[in-house]
């Protein structure tokens, strides 16, 4: 997908008013300069999310969200950053610019694939309401008709060509069958209508369009389910069901709950569970499960309690490992054989199903660890190596640290070692596949392994060490000095450490690190204009670690002086660093917004030789201590005779 310019989402923000945006989701209150409301992101009842309208972004002191307009719309809306540029832009009569690529025939094709399905669901919309054996069918199923009319249920009459009656080039337009809804005889090339005789559920994308449908048999027969093919605007390991009818709730409740048919959204939906979703005839994909974190901090998934719901399981087990975030809970929730969420909750009810729900599903990582134990034999020594084995690929995919902290140690206690010991085999020792799983035969509560406690400590190796270096933690390989270090005549960006949002977890919020090269951040956040017009003695400064950051954002300032703070920071969306800046930003305008021109300018002397004194001096003496017994100790390279000389001029 092409980039979308970085100018053109500037000028986005500049005409977009953020007290605008999120009003169009939530009320806000006036509170003093700022606008406050009880937060979307989590549950409170005091109001601790605040809105700027002079800085252009929102903020929680309570679960530490923050970010400007497009953010907003990304997390409330669970879009992508693509799609809320194209729809804010949208609502301020702007237009994305197009990339010089050539568009594919599949872009091309997508907003008349829009219209044609929405033409086509209205039409299935009407003919149930005139087709008797369908009503019965959804009656008898314990559908009622506000519910169907909430999921714009539809019925396709039995006709081979019933779609000619709303496309009048139904024969000849290329675009209905884009969009999946007639399919061709392989000898004669002559159209039928994909869906006949069946209920059909619209299936809506995030922003309520309608992407495909499926459709349910009434009686007997194969497939029980249709769902569209996919096209160039539905991909069914990106899609849930019933998400943008759930979105509310989910918000509301903290919690998302994954099942998997369309009739067990709608009947859970009626019975008041109405934060349901449900995967589209596949298993849970690693997109589904980044959706659905970015959606709630608690995601649930409920299968039937046979073989089969339990392989279901062990697939969006497998999914999550790479996606888990720490601070965020994945549960599982065996029903009784007998049952799927739509019988069980038209027999027990919400209350009994969320009881359920809340007290009888098992946490990711006791699932894991009780299916893999169950095909060992922990008593023997083989069995236990066996195990971990077993775990050892499975664990290597967990990116969040405490979460892998955790579960490594449950794992020691099961295979009775030190966490020191299974460190040895599990790094030492290379895995190269993730076993087959084979599912046990029942899950029993009682023969689990001990409960796994979430809230449980840990402590590891790790310690922040006091030195200038550990100030920032940074995505990169690169050694703490360049070995043929120069001043710096003009900044570099460092491109390569961008990490897209897609391919990794958002990190929890991270405590911004202390020191004066954390007060110089603040300050120029603050008040970027001080740095625009002083002297940049910062060029010369050694590029290292812990001032990369620094170095990057000061230069930047420089580089576009039309630019406010926030835009500047939102050129980090994405990167590792982002968070720590955005909440530099907020704690720089609380410190520094009272303060006169005069205070200002001698607080950034000030923090510009602290900086120097406490910082770039020690690196550089220690430098030059390591260089100057390297040469008396079989010599220097080049580049490091170039680095020496800098570094003696510089004493």
């Amino acid at each position: 997908m092409a980039k979308i310019p970085d100018d053109f989402i500037q000028d986005l923000l500049n005409r977009v008013d953020i007290v605008d945006v999120v009003e169009r989701y939530l009320p806000l209150k006036k509170a003093g300069q700022n606008y406050s409301a009880c937060c979307p992101f989590h549950k409170e009842k005091s109001p601790s999310f605040t809105v700027s309208q002079t800085k252009q972004f929102y903020h929680c002191f309570g679960c530490g969200a923050h970010g400007s307009a497009v953010g907003f719309v990304m997390e409330h809306q669970g879009m992508s950053f693509p799609d809320a540029v194209r729809m804010l832009a949208e609502s301020v009569g702007m237009q994305v610019p197009v990339s010089d690529a050539p568009i594919s025939e599949k872009a091309k094709a997508a907003p008349g694939i829009y219209d044609v399905l929405k033409t086509a669901m209205n039409y299935y919309r009407a003919q149930l309401k005139t087709a008797p054996a369908a009503i019965e069918y959804l009656k008898s199923r314990g559908v009622e008709g506000r519910i169907a009319a909430r999921f714009g249920l539809g019925f396709a009459p039995s006709a081979g060509q019933s779609l000619k009656t709303v496309f009048a080039d139904y024969d000849k337009n290329p675009v209905i069958k884009d969009a999946g809804l007639v399919a061709e005889e392989e000898n004669t090339l002559r159209r039928y209508d994909r869906f006949r005789s069946r209920v059909l559920f619209p299936i809506l994308n995030q922003r309520s369009q309608v992407i495909g449908f499926g459709g349910r048999i009434m009686g007997n027969g194969a497939p029980k389910y249709l769902n569209s093919p996919e096209t160039p605007v539905f991909e069914k390991g990106k899609e849930l069901y019933g998400l943008p009818q759930a979105r509310a709730a989910i918000r509301d409740r903290g919690r998302v709950l994954v099942v998997e048919g369309y009739m067990d959204v709608v009947m859970l939906n009626q019975h008041g569970v109405e934060y349901a979703v449900a995967s589209l005839g596949t298993a849970c994909t690693p997109e589904h499960i980044r959706k659905l974190l970015k959606l709630a901090d608690e995601v649930y998934f409920c299968f039937d309690g046979d073989k089969a719901g339990k392989k279901a399981a062990w697939r969006a087990l497998e999914n999550s490992l790479e996606q888990l975030v720490d601070g965020k809970k994945l549960a599982f929730l065996f029903l009784p054989a007998e049952h799927d969420p739509d019988s069980y909750v038209q027999e027990f009810g919400q209350a009994q199903f969320e009881n359920a729900l809340l007290q009888d599903s098992v946490p990711l990582a006791q699932f894991l660890l009780k299916e893999l134990s169950a095909q060992v034999e922990l008593e023997s020594e083989e069995g236990r190596a066996k195990l971990i084995s077993l775990a050892a690929p499975m664990l290597n995919l967990v990116r969040a640290p405490a979460f892998g902290m955790m579960i490594r140690k449950r794992l020691a206690e099961l295979a009775r070692l030190e966490m020191s010991e299974l460190s040895t085999v599990l790094d030492g020792s290379p895995v190269r596949y993730v076993p087959e799983y084979v599912p046990s035969e029942s899950y029993q509560g009682e023969s689990a392994p001990e409960s796994w406690q979430e809230g449980q400590g840990w402590s590891g190796d790790w310690q922040q060490q006091n030195s200038p270096g550990t100030q920032y933690a940074r995505q990169s390989n690169r050694s703490a000095w360049k070995s043929n270090w120069q001043p710096k005549s003009k900044w570099k960006g460092r491109a390569g450490e961008r990490i897209p949002v897609h391919m990794m977890p958002r990190p929890a919020p991270r405590a911004a690190p202390t020191g004066p090269v954390h007060k110089l951040i603040q300050l120029v956040l603050a008040h970027p204009d001080l740095v625009r017009r002083s002297e940049p003695v910062w060029l010369s400064w050694p590029e290292t670690e812990a001032m990369g950051l620094a170095q990057e954002l000061l230069q930047k300032i420089c580089s576009y002086p039309d630019l406010s703070s926030l835009q500047i920071v939102e050129s980090w969306q994405g990167m590792l660093d982002y968070d720590v800046l955005h909440r530099l930003l907020i704690s720089g305008g609380e410190y520094f917004d009272k303060a006169s021109e005069a205070e200002l300018d001698e607080q950034l002397a000030a923090t510009l030789k602290a900086v120097e004194v406490s910082v770039i001096r020690p690196m550089m003496q220690e430098r030059f201590y390591a260089l100057t017994y390297k040469q008396a100790n079989g010599g220097l390279t080049e580049a490091e005779k170039l680095e020496f000389a800098a570094l003696v001029s510089r004493r």
